[in-house]
């Protein structure tokens, strides 16, 4: 990316499609949907998501989609909420972030709710944002970190065909105060896309 080009003036869309999936960025109104599968989901993400620590209210949830829009279009992180393209239901979040615009390197993040879980959808969701990622943003790389604890996040990546880089020791302090050891896996330009 040239130096005299803000992230501000990339124009890249703000959804995409995949077989079964929409997912989009975050708008005004989006969150009372997430609450809910929040609600649902409450003891699956506490081990893994910060907002997940405690049920956050409705308001909670509406101002993270509202800052969430900002900073989509801020292009400093970009995160997206998916749904089922034939029922509409918001199924979980993904999206990319620790953006670094200068070298085009990504992470990707997601959570979806239980009832969603055990269907292909994150694999799925997973793949349309790299995609994404590769085709509109020009990727290099593209990263997942999980715990080594967190093994329906490993298969995830796994499934998505992305490449364990390493563990990093004690890497990341998990929610329960523990230190976890950090799996970093990987896509990169010129090797596996």
């Amino acid at each position: 990316m040239s130096k005299t080009v803000h992230p501000i003036m990339l124009d890249f869309p703000e959804s995409l499609e995949t077989g079964r999936l929409l997912m989009r960025a975050a708008l005004w109104g989006d969150g009372a949907a997430m609450n809910e599968a929040i609600a649902e989901s409450l003891s699956e993400l506490q081990p893994w998501m910060i907002f997940a620590q405690k049920m956050p209210a409705p308001e909670e949830s509406e101002q993270f989609v509202r800052e969430a829009r900002l900073n989509y279009l801020k292009r400093s992180s970009l995160h997206m909420n998916i749904y089922d393209k034939a029922s509409g239901r918001f199924i979980g979040c993904s999206g990319l972030h620790h953006v670094d615009w200068d070298s085009r390197n990504f992470e990707i993040g997601y959570w979806i709710r239980s009832s969603c879980t055990g269907k292909g959808y994150m694999t799925e969701a997973v793949n349309g944002i790299t995609d994404f990622a590769i085709h509109e943003l020009k990727a290099n790389r593209i990263e997942i970190r999980c715990s080594t604890r967190n093994t329906r996040s490993a298969a995830v990546a796994e499934r998505a065909g992305f490449i364990l880089d390493g563990v990093l020791r004690r890497g990341m302090k998990g929610f329960d105060g523990e230190m976890h050891d950090c799996r970093v896996y990987a896509k990169v330009r010129g090797a596996e896309f």
